[in-house]
């Protein structure tokens, strides 16, 4: 695949824009953490299937764990139900360009502890939801002590986190934006090998001075990346979006006897 040509600023800034599709899910995610680590961009192409191409930043990929709670996950036309529109998730992603160079997440992993979010995300939108013991306690001081142990594996993550102050944006062009401000997700097809594409649309995230007081690279061991022995390059914390997420469609077909 030739490499595709990296959006501009404005271009990132674009898919902010509501496509105004028929939505398929609403949900709230809340009190995220954005733990960063900087890679070269060799090492992550390594990771990635066919038609697609790593997205940089001043020449350096990036990979993140994500915690977070998700509230008030339901279809369209359908009542959020507490036992289970509310759930805890934890993603490892990366970000990517597809063959026309759209900008978007590529998911190696996401954490829940909702045995039926996890099923219908595998079989909706392909993507690698995996079960999980999970337990989130709040602080008298703000501070959100996150557990996470997937199903199976010998250890578990724990990440220590806030934020305080006053709420800011991040700008487009910046850092801050390329990772947080991400509108398409990309997941492939395990029977063919296609690589799909799904739009989600929410205001920018307000974002707070993180504190972050534990963290690991439990995670990015479990997903056979390389573990940084360093903190986090970039840490960010916000209170949260309302996110309304929309259908799949096939964006890349692989070639018959290619590798995916």
């Amino acid at each position: 695949m030739n490499e595709p040509t990296p959006p501009t600023a404005e271009q990132r800034a674009s898919w902010q824009q509501d496509p105004m599709q028929p939505v398929v899910l609403f949900q709230k995610w809340r009190d995220l953490a954005f733990l960063h680590w900087s890679f070269p961009p060799d090492e992550i192409k390594k990771t990635l299937p066919e038609g697609l191409a790593v997205d940089t930043f001043h020449n350096k990929a990036w990979v993140g764990v994500i915690p977070l709670f998700m509230k008030d996950v339901h279809p369209r036309f359908v009542p959020a139900v507490p036992l289970l529109s509310d759930f805890l998730e934890l993603n490892v992603r990366t970000y990517v360009l597809d063959k026309d160079g759209r900008p978007g997440v590529w998911f190696y992993s996401l954490d829940a502890n909702q045995p039926i979010a996890v099923a219908a995300a595998r079989v909706g939108y392909f993507l690698n939801y995996t079960e999980a013991e999970m337990h989130a306690e709040d602080g008298a001081d703000g501070m959100i002590d996150y557990r996470c142990k997937r199903v199976g594996a010998k250890k578990g993550t724990r990440i220590w986190y806030g934020g305080k102050g006053m709420a800011r944006f991040a700008e487009p062009g910046t850092l801050e934006f390329f990772l947080i401000e991400r509108y398409l997700l990309f997941s492939r097809d395990p029977a063919s090998g296609d690589i799909h594409c799904g739009r989600v649309h929410h205001e920018r995230y307000p974002l707070l001075t993180p504190n972050l007081a534990a963290w690991d690279t439990v995670m990015l061991e479990l997903d056979g990346l390389p573990a940084p022995d360093r903190p986090p390059d970039q840490v960010h914390f916000s209170p949260g979006v309302d996110v309304k997420t929309y259908g799949l469609e096939r964006c890349f077909e692989v070639t018959a006897g290619a590798s995916a």
